[in-house]
């Protein structure tokens, strides 16, 4: 069974206020064990918007959900027009000094592991190793019939081929890559099938609606299971997927931290929230511990 999409949250009024003491963050990295479980809130800074903050893109963009990928092929040609668009822009963006606080930090031991809930491959970029992408990647395209997979640069090139000329106006992007794009500027575009077998092609990620892989599951709570204290990082927690690991850690005693500007749906589990910008609070961390930050000086 599919789990429903949730896709707003209300915070309840007596959720502690966020603090701007970084001291028990810097304590819990001290200590090493950290896993961190990052959301879309870290990547704002490389150019790519979150979903639920100030301007974030729900205010303007209904995210695809798999039951409307699959059961439309109009849908489909909305979703890869946008997307493939979107791709240009978002296949440009860099890591910032969040993720490059995140892998120095890792490369000096003091995390045992991430897990992202996003889909850029921007933790990989900065040079984090073994990073579980929860929802996969919008860098690999698998076809929904045979199961073969290709790069995403390979799909970019066909589609290139398919619809030569196509270079709307963008008015924005969005952190599931699509372009914001209107029906009349999507028109005709030309969606190509799988080369293996003629079949639906749907980009490797997890689009709401659909379930994480069940074994990718386990494995982040085996990380969980094993963590000295797991630290949130720019995720709002509104999805179960993400949310489920901060409950079982709490359930566990293991101290859960942090750091997203608003108010999350694991706020009432955690030792503390920090709302401070991811660069800024990570690099200034790092610095603490005296773990240097590629491209920073932290402080």
């Amino acid at each position: 069974m599919r789990m429903r999409p949730t896709l707003s949250w209300t915070p309840a009024e007596d959720l502690p206020p966020g603090s701007t003491d970084l001291g028990p963050v810097t304590d819990a990295l001290r200590t090493g064990g950290v896993l961190v479980l990052s959301g879309a809130g870290i990547s704002t800074e490389s150019g790519i918007p979150d979903y639920r903050g100030e301007g974030g893109s729900l205010s303007r963009h209904t995210p695809m959900t798999y039951q409307d990928f699959v059961a439309s092929a109009r849908a489909r040609r909305r979703y890869w027009a946008r997307s493939h668009l979107g791709w240009r822009t978002f296949g440009r963006a860099r890591p910032n000094a969040g993720h490059r606080a995140v892998a120095a930090l890792s490369a000096n031991g003091l995390l045992s592991g991430v897990i992202t809930q996003n889909v850029d491959g921007l933790h990989q970029a900065a040079g984090s190793e073994d990073v579980v992408e929860l929802h996969g990647s919008l860098a690999r395209v698998v076809c929904l019939s045979c199961g073969a997979s290709c790069p995403r640069r390979d799909l970019a090139r066909r589609l290139e081929e398919a619809n030569p000329g196509f270079a709307p106006t963008v008015a924005g992007i969005n952190p599931d890559g699509d372009a914001d794009l209107t029906d009349a500027q999507v028109g005709d575009f030309r969606v190509v099938p799988c080369t293996v077998c003629g079949g639906i092609l749907k980009p490797d990620v997890v689009f709401f609606g659909e379930t994480v892989p069940p074994h990718r599951v386990e494995h982040c709570r085996r990380l969980v299971r094993e963590a000295a204290s797991l630290l949130v990082l720019g995720s709002s927690l509104t999805v179960m997927s993400g949310l489920r690991f901060v409950r079982q850690a709490a359930q566990a005693g293991t101290p859960v931290l942090i750091i997203n500007r608003d108010p999350t749906r694991g706020d009432t589990h955690a030792l503390t929230r920090v709302a401070l910008p991811l660069g800024t609070a990570l690099t200034t961390v790092a610095g603490r511990l005296g773990v240097p930050v590629e491209g920073t000086t932290g402080t």
